[in-house]
């Protein structure tokens, strides 16, 4: 889940700012810093709305957010992609591995091969589930699935793996790997008996801390209090989770069908968290700034300064893992904030679609001040695409004014990010064509705006973007957005790092930066 920390909770009276001085800084874009006796308070930027306060500390930090992959798609190569759990990636031959009518098939076709198939993304503690089944009893050797975690290759893995003997046993075992080597950590323990062609099992698999354990029962049976195997084990610490099947030597009748359904990560920590921890809040200037200093904007910046009510990142923050529903009576009870999705799965390919804007996400139809009018999508209320997102934070909460597909004049906040780039609010901080701008005069809370589609038919069409957050513990420049591949906002780096700086796909398809 993701948590916002006020690391500075001081009550108003004692951040009260005392004289106020002002300092012009030449752009672009042209800034007015104001400080008082501490340092720096606010930086205006001249043409944009957005205004940078000093302000309490605070810590934005995420982790995993839970999943189930249902393999509601078609696929003939590959396991495509997990709706909100990330990419799979297969080992051997990729059409060994389908998807279709709900459920995975991964082909045994040549015995004593093992077959993986897993989620990329890095966990260390993890509590995952699946449903696993063979489509024949197995002839001539065992054939045994897996479900792996802790893995980072195909000779480095633990695994809680079911095996079903040619009389139709089924037992459990625990085991690493490491380097090849396979190790028993939970001895072969029969789980059941008379497996019939098709018969569902689940197994569940955790890693606590410095504890491995697993359990599996019929998947029409209740599911175990307790753990058939449970050690201290500290190999493969971290690593993805997933599949790996296999028709054991000497099997007949070959490929032997594994079907897999249902992988649930309950819970799950990223081995490297994405933290930032800074002291500035971004506010919303009634008018874009003029460059002119005046009484009533010294009012404003001395009450922003002892203000903690919701800024810009707050509410960002409002719909990212695990944030909370919150309603407006005022709009008919409907949803304002909480956990958000990117759209609803394409039928397809499992994949989320674009199309998700702040009033779809809440349920409501909604017209623009400029008369434009648009209907809530069908099957869109809790989803935001990325510039959907933008338009959350910026527009519906922090007022400013927003268009669909007309009036695009430097004011108003366009629909989508191909428009927001060259014509959206306030300044462009910094801009490039076919390489990645520098990243000096960029401002917490500054939009960044992506060429990230190599797929897009138009060469060099923005066509993502997302919020600055700031600077990460590691030093990285890091941003908020909303994304396909974790369905929904994030600042973490499953499907891509969430980062300005580096060699990712978003640090080297950025291609503007715009100061609302």
């Amino acid at each position: 889940m993701a948590v916002l920390t006020v690391l500075d909770d001081r009550l108003p009276y004692q951040q009260a700012p005392g004289a106020l001085t002002t300092e012009s800084v030449a752009g672009p874009p042209e800034l007015l810093q104001v400080s008082d006796a501490v340092g720096v308070l606010a930086t205006l930027t001249v043409g944009a709305r957005t205004v940078a306060i000093r302000g309490p500390a605070r810590t934005f930090t995420e982790n995993k957010r839970p999943f189930t992959d249902q393999f509601t798609r078609t696929t003939t190569s590959g396991f495509g992609m997990s709706p909100g759990g990330g990419n799979w990636s297969q080992s051997g031959t990729a059409t060994l591995y389908t998807a279709a009518s709900g459920v995975g098939q991964i082909s045994c076709d040549v015995a004593n091969t093992s077959r993986h198939a897993t989620v990329l993304d890095t966990l260390t503690d993890v509590d995952v589930t699946a449903k696993v089944t063979i489509t024949t009893v197995p002839a001539g050797a065992s054939t045994s699935v897996a479900l792996s975690f802790g893995y980072t290759d195909s000779a480095n893995a633990n695994r809680a793996r079911l095996t079903v003997t040619t009389a139709g046993v089924v037992q459990l075992t625990l085991e690493k790997e490491v380097a090849s080597t396979v190790t028993i950590l939970g001895a072969t323990t029969q789980v059941g008996t008379g497996f019939a062609a098709g018969d569902w099992w689940r197994i569940r698999a955790e890693r606590a801390g410095a504890t491995i354990r697993c359990r599996a029962w019929k998947d029409s049976t209740t599911e175990p209090g307790t753990w058939l195997h449970s050690v201290s084990e500290t190999a493969n610490p971290s690593g993805r989770v997933g599949f790996r099947a296999i028709a054991s030597s000497g099997s007949t009748g070959l490929p032997r069908i594994v079907q897999v359904d249902d992988l649930q990560v309950i819970s799950g920590a990223w081995a490297t968290a994405p933290s930032v921890t800074h002291g500035t809040w971004v506010r919303v200037l009634p008018e874009p700034f003029d460059g002119i200093w005046t009484g009533g904007l010294a009012d404003q910046v001395r009450s922003w300064a002892v203000d903690t009510t919701p800024d810009a990142l707050a509410y960002a923050m409002m719909y990212v893992t695990g944030a909370p529903a919150v309603t407006s009576p005022a709009l008919g009870g409907a949803q304002i904030a909480g956990q958000s999705n990117y759209g609803p799965l394409d039928p397809s390919t499992g994949s989320p679609i674009e199309g998700g804007d702040f009033h779809d996400y809440m349920g409501l139809d909604w017209e623009f001040p400029n008369g434009e009018t648009q209907t809530a999508g069908v099957g869109e209320q809790g989803c935001m695409d990325c510039s959907g997102f933008v338009r959350m934070v910026y527009g519906f909460h922090m007022g400013i004014p927003m268009v669909r597909s007309t009036d695009f004049d430097g004011i108003n906040l366009p629909r989508v990010t191909k428009d927001i780039g060259p014509s959206g609010p306030g300044v462009i901080v910094v801009q490039a064509t076919d390489i990645a701008p520098a990243l000096t005069n960029l401002q917490v809370g500054d939009v960044p705006l992506f060429d990230a589609d190599t797929s897009d038919p138009v060469a060099g069409q923005l066509d993502h973007n997302g919020i600055f957050l700031g600077v990460d513990s590691l030093g990285h420049y890091r941003f908020i957005n909303s994304r396909k591949t974790l369905n929904g906002p994030t600042f973490g780096d499953l499907g891509g790092a969430s980062t300005l700086d580096g060699a990712g796909l978003y640090a080297t398809s950025l291609r503007l930066i715009r100061r609302f």
